[in-house]
């Protein structure tokens, strides 16, 4: 089972709230946190349970380096706020700042990491391009025939089990509400503008709302007529039992990713690997996606007609306020698990790591990565319903992003300065004939 830390529901449903946050994972916590820290009356609520979906099923990897350029700021201020967030919170969210290294056995991936590089320090981050040499004085048990690495020494790695359940109790001690188990089916609109939310408790007035509901935030979307072009990546990973140490932090190597865990496992997945289930949304979404499945992800990407055609967030629901949402009868996605990438994930790390061969998996999962078409999330003011802030679509990179992310939202939804450049978070970039970038990273 996915273990998660509890978080305890607020009590007192209320009538009315400044600002409703839509979803409990990292970004939906982070932005009630940011709010309530402002002194904003913010109810969160999370139609299961806290941390439960991708926040919880990620590889725990707080990056900076060889992220998408306009995620890059982002990125930097989320890890300042993930090195914050212990001390003001009072309790572990699980974040060491440990650092990151990459390992290829390709002279162009070293290449491209420099050009990479080069850029990255035009906004005013730097790592280290290490030789073959220096890369495998690293990780002196390492039997790759090295070409180069990236490092990284400010990166970091935090524990998807803790971090999100620790923001939502830090945002309930400034007095936050949260509420679990409470699906919301729909916004209440009046005068042109949101005014509340309906919940299977009942309506919540609040003056501006967001929706950082990851998987879900489309088919939500769909219902009041907002595209938000997205599909789930199903992807997989797996932790093990306690294991011999190989690497401190986090290291990306030949076909596989590996973070050490605060138990003394390892998480591990393969990179880029996942599979699409053709459902009503993505078929309705696949045009914004053909540069995506051209590119070279789609030899990393199975398509197949699976459960979701019927059910789930990618399925075709129509609902009203009074009615039992889609929401209500799916608490918590639980994908199925490819067992091919856990067989293969265990097999690369062994490869390189003679030591690690025969590791024991003590839990394998799978998450639905919300997906935008050039991989860049959604942090957006919405123009046809104003009070609405939309942060979803992070690509598989929430968990990292997710202190920043909601920041970022906070500062959105109190129209303050956001103190970062945010046009290329913006929904209308799918639709006002912007030239999308070209997908490079899952």
């Amino acid at each position: 089972m996915l273990r998660i830390d509890d978080v305890t529901n607020s009590e007192d449903f209320p009538e009315r709230c400044d600002v409703a946050v839509i979803g409990g994972g990292i970004v939906g916590v982070s932005t009630a946190y940011e709010l309530a820290r402002r002194g904003v009356q913010v109810a969160l609520l999370e139609k299961g349970i806290i941390g439960c979906e991708q926040s919880g099923r990620n590889w725990g990897w707080v990056r900076q380096q060889n992220r998408d350029l306009y995620e890059l700021p982002l990125a930097m201020q989320s890890l300042r706020r993930w090195d914050e967030l212990s001390n003001e919170i009072g309790e572990d969210i699980g974040f060491r700042q440990a650092g990151i290294l990459y390992g290829t056995e390709h002279d162009c991936e070293v290449a491209q990491w420099e050009l990479w590089l080069a850029r990255a320090r035009e906004v005013g981050f730097n790592s280290e391009i290490l030789s073959a040499r220096e890369l495998a004085a690293r990780i002196p048990s390492g039997r790759a025939k090295w070409a180069g690495g990236l490092w990284s020494v400010t990166d970091g790695r935090a524990e998807p089990s803790k971090a999100a359940p620790a923001i939502a109790r830090g945002a309930q001690v400034l007095g936050a509400k949260i509420y679990q188990n409470c699906a919301v089916r729909s916004l209440d609109t009046s005068a042109g503008r949101v005014s509340g939310i309906w919940t299977e408790r009942g309506r919540l007035a609040a003056d501006s709302v967001v929706l950082a509901a990851g998987a879900w935030s489309a088919l939500f979307c769909q219902h009041h007529d907002i595209d938000l072009p997205a599909i789930n990546v199903i992807g997989t990973a797996l932790r093990t039992a306690e294991a011999p140490g190989v690497i401190e932090g986090c290291f990306s190597g030949p076909n596989f990713a590996l973070r050490r865990r605060l138990d003394g496992g390892y998480t591990i997945a393969v990179p880029g690997y996942g599979r699409v289930e053709l459902a009503p949304q993505n078929l309705r979404h696949s045009a914004k996606f053909r540069t995506m499945f051209r590119s070279k992800l789609k030899k990393k990407l199975k398509i197949r007609v699976g459960a979701s055609f019927f059910h789930g967030p990618e399925a075709s629901a129509r609902w009203c306020d009074d009615d039992i949402s889609p929401f209500e009868k799916t608490r918590v996605l639980e994908p199925r698990a490819d067992t091919e990438w856990l067989e293969r994930a265990l097999q690369n790390v062994a490869n390189v790591f003679p030591e690690l061969s025969g590791l024991r998996i003590a839990h394998a999962w799978a998450g639905a990565i919300d997906t935008t078409p050039d991989l860049v999330p959604v942090i957006s003011k919405v123009d046809a319903k104003p009070g609405l802030v939309i942060a979803s679509g992070f690509s598989g990179h929430g968990f990292g992003l997710g202190p920043g992310a909601g920041l970022l939202a906070s500062r959105l939804i109190m129209d303050e300065a956001p103190q970062l450049d945010v046009r290329p978070y913006r929904l209308a970039r799918f639709s006002d004939g912007t030239k999308l970038s070209s997908p490079e990273m899952m």
